[in-house]
């Protein structure tokens, strides 16, 4: 169950600040992860593996840039 509280007295940033810090983090370290998946699928001359991963990891690069605009807008005040 969600709380409607923020907890941004423990972290010193509110919740909604930290869950878009958070959504860009997961949307690298996926683009990361989606690199050895990659490697795996191309090692095994499985294209339409590696053809998959690779939009998702365009999608998750994508994710991190629009996260990282949104962040950066709203850190400075914009």
């Amino acid at each position: 169950m969600a709380s409607s509280a923020e907890t941004g007295g423990v972290t010193g940033t509110p919740d909604k600040d930290y869950n878009l810090i958070w959504y860009v983090e997961a949307c690298l370290n996926n683009a990361l992860r989606l690199e050895t998946y990659i490697q795996d699928a191309e090692r095994d001359k499985d294209t339409e593996v590696a053809d998959l991963f690779r939009k998702a990891q365009a999608d998750s690069r994508k994710g991190a840039e629009l996260g990282k605009e949104l962040l950066r807008s709203r850190l400075s005040g914009g």
